[in-house]
């Protein structure tokens, strides 16, 4: 099975909005880039692509080893589809799309199987964290992330092998503060990052 990872990125300096009560904005660039790079880090031992339309994310990706896919005004849904089109292209069986802001990304490359979609929802049951997606097939799984993605992403992969996949670390992600504090987040983040939450906490 040769297996890919795809990693949507969006500019780290935009990155992060929401965290904004609790850190300033050079403090959530750096976040997104120590997630987003541990993301990469899960996924050595496949081919990694990062889907983006920033210069500095595309030369941030080089650097980490990743295949840049340039997808400037395409949006994140659009820019997974073009993604996994040219992934498709290159030969590859099965391709692991994977958000760049998992703290606890380790087993990311596992739920990959052939001819199986997986999707595996975040904490909530309401967004897609990861989801795995078979290239054989000419009718490839259309992302549709946003709000309830994950329903939209299940229903969509009606008729299809699915398996939905509760993962406790990989449904985790960092969206808003109070995710900073979750115990099995909180005890991943890197240092520099808990000393500032704990001075302004």
């Amino acid at each position: 099975m040769r297996l890919a990872l795809l990693a949507p990125i969006k500019r780290f300096d935009d990155a992060k909005g929401r965290l904004s009560p609790v850190l300033d904005a050079a403090e959530r660039a750096r976040l997104a880039q120590h997630l987003a790079g541990g993301v990469l880090a899960a996924a050595r031992t496949a081919t990694t692509f990062v889907a983006c339309d920033d210069e500095s994310v595309a030369e941030w990706a080089e650097h980490a080893g990743a295949e840049v896919l340039w997808t400037p005004g395409l949006g994140l849904n659009g820019a997974v589809d073009h993604g996994c089109r040219t992934i498709a292209g290159k030969g590859f069986d099965v391709v692991v799309v994977a958000h760049g802001d998992l703290p606890r990304p380790e087993g990311v490359l596992s739920i990959a199987s052939p001819g199986t979609i997986t999707l595996v929802p975040d904490r909530r049951g309401d967004g897609t964290n990861v989801m795995a997606i078979p290239l054989d097939d000419a009718d490839l799984l259309v992302a549709r992330y946003g709000p309830g993605s994950f329903r939209r992403h299940l229903a969509a992969a009606s008729g299809r092998l699915v398996e939905v996949r509760f993962d406790s670390a990989l449904s985790l992600d960092i969206d808003t503060p109070p995710d900073l504090f979750h115990p099995d987040v909180h005890s991943v983040l890197p240092p520099w990052l808990r000393t500032i939450l704990a001075n302004r906490g």
